[in-house]
């Protein structure tokens, strides 16, 4: 698995929510309104900060952020296409269903 890869398919996922893969946030992040959520969504989507202590393995796969007074998570979480399992190559998007959970930090 290339770490390259693995980060160029995060990537398309989270700035243009293509590839094979979802886009989810949790039921805090939809309680403060449809405004919040997509302001949300917009920062996750032109998240640039990534430094070796939030991504150390080069994938771009999580990331934070202060909004509005919250703080807002994001990660990317691999699973096989049944979504039943972990993938067992992130950097294979025949064999990875990727999922982009937006949450408050209190969720996590």
């Amino acid at each position: 698995m290339s770490a390259a890869k693995v980060a160029e398919l995060n990537d398309r996922l989270r700035k243009h929510g293509t590839g094979n893969g979802r886009v989810m946030v949790t039921r805090s992040i939809r309680e403060l309104g449809p405004e919040f959520e997509l302001a949300a969504l917009v920062h996750v989507r032109a998240f640039d900060a990534f430094t070796r202590d939030n991504d150390p393995h080069g994938e771009r796969d999580y990331g934070s952020f202060d909004l509005k007074g919250h703080k807002v998570l994001w990660k990317i979480d691999y699973f096989d296409p049944s979504l039943t399992k972990g993938s067992e190559d992130p950097g294979d998007p025949l064999q990875t269903h990727r999922v982009l959970t937006i949450m408050l930090a209190e969720d996590y």
